[in-house]
């Protein structure tokens, strides 16, 4: 199996804060691959540092087989990514944002593909609107959509999820479900259990920036164990270590 992903001990300090602290992982392809974590355990920071957005301090890692640190924008031209907190430029309307999109990235027939997508996700009524003036969840639509649209062989996606409703968050799920089944693959960082035990197909644990686990989801439910329930004993575990 080929592995679209490989970190060996990754790290990466703030001053004296260490966000991430020595992680080594891989992700084949065709996977669905959840990092969890709570908030502030360097989910994001994994994130930014596998795509090249952030130098790590130490460590290595490839995505594609292309280097993070020596070719970064090697990298974010290979990937799908969604940031945590990235919105569309303001200035610009939906549509024109992905027109940009594919200016960038050279995809045709972006009128078509864009129409597709604004139907898919239910926004076709913004897409001459203004980014600035789209809420929330239609700037995530959005912005899944300029990470989806070239079709990757990788997304990246931190925190894919959190702000749909439950509607577009059933919609999306059966949507990245049905793309690792063509053989692409997929990285999610979440803090949401339930959801990375429905469509996660295998995963790891961070906490405090260190990996406590990481494996295929199918070994716990060998063991009849929940992610939810063995992501909390092992967190409540480290915090007393």
């Amino acid at each position: 199996m080929t592995r679209v992903i490989e970190a060996r001990d990754l790290s990466k300090a703030y001053g004296d804060v260490q966000a991430v602290d020595h992680v080594t992982l891989s992700v084949e392809e065709g996977a669905l691959f959840g990092l969890l974590g709570p908030n502030g355990s360097g989910k994001t920071t994994m994130i930014r540092m596998l795509t090249g957005q952030t130098r790590p301090s130490s460590g290595t890692a490839t995505v594609l087989g292309t280097d993070v640190v020596t070719d970064p924008v090697g990298v974010r031209w290979q990937v799908g990514i969604i940031p945590e907190q990235e919105t569309p430029p303001s200035f610009l309307t939906a549509m024109e944002y992905l027109r940009f999109v594919a200016a960038v990235r050279r995809i045709p027939d972006i009128e078509k593909k864009a129409d597709w997508w604004f139907d898919f996700l239910d926004f076709a009524d913004k897409k001459d609107v203004l980014c600035k003036d789209l809420s929330r969840g239609t700037r995530q639509k959005l912005m899944f959509v300029q990470a989806f649209i070239h079709e990757p062989s990788l997304a990246l996606i931190d925190e894919p999820l959190i702000n749909f409703d439950p509607i577009m968050q059933d919609v999306v799920k059966d949507y990245l479900a049905g793309y690792v089944k063509k053989r692409r693959t997929v990285f999610i960082s979440t803090h949401f259990l339930e959801v990375a035990e429905e469509i996660c197909s295998a995963f790891a644990i961070l906490h405090k920036g260190r990996p406590l686990h990481s494996g295929p989801v199918t070994e716990l439910k060998e063991k009849g164990e929940h992610l939810p329930a063995f992501f909390l004993s092992l967190v409540r575990t480290d915090r007393h270590v």
